[in-house]
């Protein structure tokens, strides 16, 4: 069977030229984070697995729980989710979909993850470096995560920068073992 991902990815690419050709990508961000909650609920859930409910009933509910939030390419999108029994896609489509607007407004997703939480003026700090070596606008995250003992690890695309504590420990054990 396929990754989901591989499954998504021609629904997250159509998706994705339609709001660009509308120019709402922030709106259709929006319903597809919307959607992925009203079908990841459990109580939803257990609705999409039952053999009871139809597909017309299943697409009338979950347009009935958005209400006026979707529009009417959105209701189409649900009605071709249900159809094709995908709606399970939808954390992959908003996923997929958030990378492609991410790379076309030169946007890049980055994570920090800190023994202490970071202050204002570090975050900026680090989004600053960050843009000046990826060259690109930084959208930063921050989190924080005592097993690291002191030090970061920034996470932005593909570039992993291990300033932790635990990381250098690590990798003085391993220099040590060999």
């Amino acid at each position: 069977m396929a990754e989901k991902s591989t499954v998504a990815r021609p629904y997250a690419q159509a998706l994705f030229e339609l709001a660009s050709a509308q120019r709402q990508f922030g709106p259709w961000s929006e319903r597809l984070q919307l959607l992925t909650a009203v079908v990841s609920d459990p109580r939803m859930q257990r609705l999409i697995g039952n053999p009871r409910v139809t597909r017309a009933q299943l697409t009338g509910l979950i347009t009935d729980i958005c209400g006026d939030r979707l529009d009417a390419h959105a209701r189409s999108l649900v009605g071709v989710l249900v159809e094709n029994r995908r709606l399970d896609l939808l954390p992959e489509i908003g996923a997929l979909f958030a990378q492609y607007r991410a790379e076309a407004e030169r946007i890049v997703q980055a994570e920090v993850v800190s023994a202490f939480p970071l202050s204002a003026e570090q975050e900026a700090g680090i989004a600053a470096v960050l843009k000046q070596r990826l060259g690109r606008e930084i959208s930063l995250k921050s989190s924080t995560d005592a097993a690291l003992l002191g030090g970061a690890v920034i996470r932005a695309g593909d570039l992993v920068i291990d300033g932790s504590v635990t990381g250098h420990l690590d990798r003085l054990a391993n220099a040590l073992s060999h």
